[in-house]
């Protein structure tokens, strides 16, 4: 749904530009908060893996593909206001590098494919997870439910900037028709894609899933060879420990950077070559017909190829490897600095002279 530059006018531009703006900046404050020196790292692997699954379009109907989002995945993983910032940083690299989504058009696609995204999928997660029992199968179902709905919830945002500063003259029932219908079934993909992520993760490192924190889990006996709950007192002190995340976080580092290298480096070549969601309506509604020229567009990088490496399979890998790597490069040392702030702050706040008033 990367929208490119000529869909929105200038004005428009400009204002979803301010929006994106102060987004991110209130995420780079709340950042700090979510961030802690496990889930920094995983952050920006957490980008790093949302470009690489983005590269996998899937079909979803006839002449029609699409691709993880990753606003639900990146809030429910390590946090909203760092999700933002996860999705904010693919984005941007991407259109540097590669080419895809406006530069121009950046603020649209952060404030639709980053604020929306993230605002609505979490919002359904915690919602749901207030009446869920308290398991890991109730976050994973949360999970799918918040993805699902936060990608047409995403094309009805774009179609609602479209409708206030769209270049050409086309009627916003149908363009809202069409966008929300085909991304409800580009909903299906993404829900998938994100409970079975977060399924994953918490089945070896829940404590490392912000949308899991508080999750109880009943220690089980072994009582007469049946598996029998403990008694409550007993099971407390077990799921703190389990809580805690004993031990590094370098396994599940390394494992989620070797699959995004793979899924980035290999598999998207198997990806569907089809236009995605709004590539599709955009040809059919008319809405393409002032796109611009991407100002990126001669660059080594763009559309996803090596310039100059004439075999399409390996061109696009390496196009994948480079872009994962740059990608958890930038988002690591940025989730760094916004760690190190925060833990400055502390440092400052607890060393901060103590002021007393004596009665006279």
């Amino acid at each position: 749904m990367h929208v490119p530059d000529g869909f929105i006018n200038a004005p428009v531009s400009v204002a979803a530009g301010v929006v994106a703006a102060a987004a991110v900046a209130v995420s780079l404050r709340g950042a700090r908060r979510e961030l802690d020196e496990r889930t920094a790292p995983l952050a920006g692997l957490v980008a790093a893996f949302i470009f690489a699954v983005q590269m996998l379009n899937f079909p979803v109907a006839a002449g029609t593909s699409g691709h993880l989002l990753g606003g639900a995945l990146a809030a429910i993983l390590v946090g909203p206001c760092t999700g933002v910032l996860c999705v904010s940083v693919v984005l941007l690299m991407q259109g540097i590098l590669f080419a895809d989504g406006g530069l121009t058009a950046l603020g649209v696609n952060v404030t639709v494919m980053g604020v929306v995204t993230v605002v609505v999928a979490y919002a359904i997660f915690r919602g749901l997870l207030r009446i869920l029992p308290s398991t890991r199968r109730s976050v994973t179902v949360a999970a799918f439910t918040g993805a699902l709905l936060s990608v047409p919830a995403a094309a009805a945002a774009f179609t609602a900037v479209y409708a206030i500063g769209g270049t050409t003259d086309v009627p916003i029932g149908k363009v809202i028709t069409a966008m929300v219908g085909v991304h409800v079934l580009i909903g299906i993909g993404e829900a998938a894609i994100t409970a079975a992520t977060v399924g994953a993760v918490i089945a070896v490192r829940p404590d490392l899933v912000h949308g899991a924190r508080g999750l109880t889990t009943r220690l089980k006996l072994r009582v007469d060879g049946a598996l029998v709950d403990a008694p409550a007192a007993a099971s407390a002190p077990a799921v703190a420990g389990a809580g805690a995340g004993a031990g590094s976080t370098r396994k599940v580092w390394v494992t989620g950077l070797v699959t995004a290298l793979v899924l980035a480096g290999f598999v998207s070549f198997y990806a569907s070559a089809d236009p995605d969601g709004l590539e599709k309506v955009a040809a059919d509604k008319g809405i393409d017909e002032k796109v611009e020229e991407h100002a990126a567009a001669n660059s080594p990088l763009a559309d996803y190829g090596v310039k100059d490496v004439d075999d399409a399979r390996l061109s696009g890998g390496l196009a994948g490897v480079i872009g994962v790597g740059v990608t958890v490069v930038a988002g690591t040392g940025i989730f760094w600095a916004v760690r190190r702030r925060r833990t400055e702050d502390l440092a400052a706040t607890s060393t901060a002279p103590s002021t007393t008033v004596s009665a006279g």
